[in-house]
């Protein structure tokens, strides 16, 4: 089944299989998006993550980039603070949404892209792809949180260097930074994600979502807090368990 939105510049799939895809449509902008694109990639998001038949997510570009960044109109409502609601913002909507998430990168993934890209939980990318910060080039501060995920992915050292310079830097040195997980042939990249996402799909569904949360949530803690989230999350499981067992002896 298949629908789109923003006159076919965000579309969405869902397969039998459990796998939807999300894929960024304004290849003759390399997909640049507007503000109206930004709202319904949030939306896209938003019910894939409610949506019960959907377990994995695949997240992509058309054409030659992933994502470009925003066009000017968007770009000049977003630094002037005018999307300031969460519900419309993708990276929020990505992060809140418990199903994970797989990018498909190829091309350039430039700002407001390198930040979608930073949502993802697994990224397999095209070789020769960049990702490329520019807020310091055109003076703006990151608002979809570029500036602190990334240094606690690839270092803060490497982290000052993307983005302070401004420079792309490429899959082939993300991967080594533990940021892309895998590095493919361009023709050979939906595969690829393809291929994780029906593995991802066959595994324990509850457990799936359960574990992207404790490691999403873990992330942001120190250790210490972090086992004990853990701890905490095992015993929540645990009492459902027990509940659901109690509920179907009466």
């Amino acid at each position: 089944m298949s629908d789109s939105s923003s006159e076919n510049l965000i579309l969405v799939s869902r397969e039998p299989d459990g796998i939807a895809t999300v894929t960024i449509n304004r290849p003759a902008s390399l997909n640049s998006l507007s503000q109206l694109m930004i709202t319904d990639l949030a939306r896209a998001f938003k019910d894939l993550g409610r949506d019960g038949s959907v377990r994995v997510i695949i997240l992509s570009g058309s054409g030659r980039a992933f994502c470009s960044g925003l066009d000017l109109t968007a770009a000049e409502q977003v630094f002037k603070g005018g999307m300031k609601d969460k519900e419309y913002v993708p990276v929020f909507q990505m992060e809140q949404c418990p199903k994970p998430i797989i990018g498909a990168i190829n091309g350039v993934a430039v700002t407001a892209g390198f930040e979608i890209a930073l949502a993802c939980d697994i990224l397999v990318a095209a070789k020769g792809t960049k990702f490329m910060d520019t807020h310091t080039r055109f003076g703006i501060v990151p608002s979809w949180g570029l500036s602190q995920k990334l240094p606690r992915i690839i270092g803060p050292n490497k982290a000052r260097e993307v983005s302070l310079t401004a420079m792309p830097f490429t899959a082939e040195e993300a991967q080594k930074l533990g940021f892309v997980n895998y590095v493919v042939e361009g023709t050979e990249l939906l595969k690829k994600a393809r291929e994780i996402a029906r593995v991802v799909a066959h595994n324990n569904h509850d457990i799936v979502i359960r574990y992207k949360s404790v490691i999403n949530d873990g992330f942001k803690l120190d250790l210490h807090q972090a086992l004990a989230l853990e701890k905490f999350k095992k015993m929540q499981e645990f009492v459902a368990v027990r509940s659901s067992k109690k509920s179907s002896k009466l």
